[in-house]
C-alpha cells in the first residue's frame, strides 16, 4: 500500500515561481503529476521513473521540473514561469511497474493518487 500526501500548492502571481512536493510511503517506481482544471480533462504534467528518466507536457517543458529526493521518499515539482494556463488542482501519482512512450501522461496506469493541490495563477 502506498499512501501519497501532496502540499506546496497556493496562489500566485503570473511569472512567478511555486514548489510542490508529495511525500509517499511505501516502495515507489515510476511517479507522475497530473493536473486538472475545471472542466477538463486530468493531463500528465511530468513523471520519473526508478532511473531517473523523465517526461514532461509540451506546455510545461523549460518551465517546470521533476525530481526526487529518495531518501526521503519525495517527489517534487519546480513550477517557474506560471501562467493562468497552470491553474489547476496538482496530483501526484504512483504505478510500480515501468512505463513506455506516452504512457506515463495516461491517468489509467497509475495505481495510486494524492488527494491533491490547487495551484492558482494570477494575472
Amino acid at each position: 500500500q502506498v499512501q501519497l500526501q501532496e502540499s506546496g500548492g497556493g496562489s500566485v502571481q503570473s511569472g512567478g515561481s511555486l514548489k510542490l512536493s508529495c511525500a509517499a510511503s511505501g516502495d515507489t517506481r515510476c511517479m507522475a503529476w497530473f493536473r486538472q482544471a475545471p472542466g477538463k480533462e486530468r493531463e500528465g504534467v511530468a513523471s520519473i521513473d526508478s532511473d531517473g528518466g523523465t517526461n514532461y507536457a509540451d506546455s510545461v517543458k523549460g518551465r517546470f521540473t521533476i525530481s526526487e529526493e529518495n531518501a526521503k521518499n519525495t517527489l517534487y515539482l519546480q513550477m517557474n514561469s506560471l501562467n493562468s494556463e497552470d491553474t489547476a488542482m496538482y496530483y501526484c501519482a504512483f504505478v510500480s511497474g515501468r512505463l513506455y512512450g506516452a504512457e506515463w501522461s495516461r491517468p489509467s496506469w497509475y495505481t495510486y493518487w494524492g488527494q491533491g493541490t490547487q495551484v492558482t495563477v494570477s494575472s
